[in-house]
């Protein structure tokens, strides 16, 4: 069983930052070229889920590892608070037409797992309701895989200490201060019940593992996520026609 707080936040004393920054130099190269593979191939689709608590870089991270793709093979969908017309029907229904095409690359910022994630957090999920989701994702990302759609999630793990230093950012910055909201303050205040929470999804939802990030330094967290996602590219033996 996965404990999260029993996994590392930081990045290990062998990475240097100016070493992870070469090494991400060398990854977005590499990207480029095989999403271009990726594409032409054409057998596969691609879906890239970020989670993680508020100011845990979902957005840095796509930012810094996905804009040496080519935007005409990825797209990116953020997912927030559902709207009333999504309200009207179950909640996978919003996330449907968003998943890939063949030799296509989809990033959910946010994802199908805010619906198991913030009714829990205000309890409005009961124990038989909670656990019916988390076996409807499970078949979901399996069925995704049996029809050639990898699945690739990660988790930007930071610490309750780094969250509350981001939060200050967004008020003391002035290029960042648009992003703050004061539900940021109030979720950081309730820190326990959303890594309970997390843990629980890490757990439950685990037919496809999750990569866990040490999110602490950015430079660490986009090094070893564009590790991860060159690794899996190129584990698909990729080709021409």
């Amino acid at each position: 069983m996965t404990k999260l707080e029993n996994i590392p936040t930081s990045s290990p004393q062998e990475f240097s930052k100016k070493k992870c920054n070469e090494e991400l130099t060398a990854f977005r190269k590499k990207l480029f070229e095989l999403q271009n593979i990726f594409y032409a191939d054409g057998r596969f689709g691609l879906l890239i889920i970020f989670q993680g608590v508020d100011t845990s870089g979902k957005d840095g991270t796509i930012r810094h590892v996905m804009t040496c793709m080519n935007p005409m093979g990825v797209q990116v969908k953020s997912f927030k608070q559902p709207t009333e017309e999504e309200m009207k029907h179950d909640f996978l229904w919003r996330v449907y037409p968003h998943f890939p095409a063949k030799g296509m690359i989809e990033v959910f910022n946010r994802s199908y797992y805010e619906d198991i994630l913030v009714p829990s957090i205000e309890e409005k999920l009961s124990k038989e309701e909670l656990r019916h989701r988390c076996q409807l994702i499970n078949s979901l990302e399996q069925h995704l895989e049996l029809s050639n759609t990898h699945v690739l999630k990660f988790f930007l793990h930071i610490s309750k200490e780094e969250q509350k230093q981001r939060i200050k950012e967004r008020l003391t910055q002035p290029q960042k201060r648009w992003k703050y909201k004061k539900e940021d303050e109030v979720a950081a205040d309730r820190w326990s019940d959303y890594m309970d929470v997390y843990e629980m999804i890490i757990n439950k939802c685990n037919k496809h593992p999750w990569h866990i990030i040490p999110a602490d330094k950015r430079w660490h967290r986009n090094f070893a996520v564009a590790k991860v996602l060159t690794d899996h590219l190129e584990s698909l033996h990729l080709k021409f026609p």
